[in-house]
């Protein structure tokens, strides 16, 4: 972990790029030839929420844990529990370093917990920058 300034412009920057990047994720045709991309945007969409809340602290992580424990410290009342963004993690670890094909089912499990649990977290993350 390192420490800088604290930087609220950059945090809300990266924000924005998530959402933006979440609402194209979710528009994509949901099959098995776009899974690891679908699982990798959402993934990512959910680690720049947590990298905000760190830049606007003025930390700056050096891997993808310390950004998921940040959103998994935030009370948000979702309709699934949030610790299964750290389950994200490791599963795009394993597509992106072993090669794994996702099968259907987990392509739509992750755009689940993407719809059941972003935009929780966004407001959250919001309110804590502001």
């Amino acid at each position: 972990m390192r420490y800088k300034m604290p930087d609220k412009k950059n945090a809300l920057s990266l924000m924005d790029a998530a959402k933006k990047e979440m609402a194209f994720t979710l528009k994509l045709q949901v099959n098995e030839e776009a899974g690891p991309t679908i699982v990798r945007n959402i993934y990512e969409s959910f680690r720049m929420l947590g990298d905000a809340l760190l830049i606007s602290e003025g930390m700056e992580s050096e891997d993808h844990v310390m950004p998921i424990k940040e959103l998994l410290k935030l009370r948000v009342e979702t309709d699934r529990p949030i610790n299964l963004i750290d389950n994200l993690r490791r599963f795009r670890h394993n597509i992106n370093y072993y090669g794994y094909q996702p099968k259907l089912s987990e392509i739509k499990d992750t755009i689940s917990i993407a719809r059941s649990c972003f935009d929780q977290l966004y407001l959250e993350v919001l309110k804590k920058i502001k």
